[in-house]
């Protein structure tokens, strides 16, 4: 079975993130943290992130999008549970796309795949937090059909728009 996954982003792919590749989602975290002005709380390094990723007792996932093999994004994502549901769920914990790549249906793509993932694993829902300052994610969440947890920055996808985002 193939590790890439085609996309309706012309000439982008998908695939989940290998141990060689530790380097690069690094970069993508560094790029991340700059633009959320959170810089200074990077402190991990390429060889802990691995190890994280990669090492004995796996963490977390990473997805990378990439534009005719050149990265250009990444989500990293991780297992949850619902106590109130029963059943687990995905936390994304970080989606990226560098700047001069948006606006082509990327970041849609990495959501529909993760929503579909989701929907694959049996998990209740698929849920994030975002920066309150960052109005463009926070309006292109909500025209996938995420909704703002109340008293929380926190969006979850659940039901029909989960079901829907899976089939794009």
């Amino acid at each position: 079975m193939s590790n890439r996954y085609e996309t309706a982003v012309e000439g982008v792919t998908l695939r989940f993130a290998a141990e060689d590749d530790a380097a690069t989602i690094f970069g993508f975290i560094e790029e991340l943290a700059d633009y959320e002005r959170l810089a200074h709380e990077v402190v991990t390094d390429v060889d802990q992130l691995g190890e994280s990723l990669f090492g004995g007792q796996r963490v977390a996932e990473v997805v990378l999008a990439e534009d005719e093999g050149e990265p250009v994004g990444f989500a990293l994502f991780f297992s949850n549970f619902s106590t109130f549901l029963g059943r687990p769920g995905i936390y994304l914990e970080d989606l990226f796309v560098r700047p001069a790549e948006r606006g082509r249906g990327i970041g849609k793509a990495m959501l529909g795949f993760l929503a579909g993932l989701t929907v694959e694993r049996g998990c209740g829902r698929l849920e994030w937090s975002v920066l309150d300052w960052n109005e463009p994610a926070i309006g292109f969440y909500e025209t996938l059909g995420a909704r703002a947890m109340d008293g929380w920055t926190v969006f979850r996808m659940t039901g029909q728009a989960l079901e829907d985002l899976a089939r794009k």
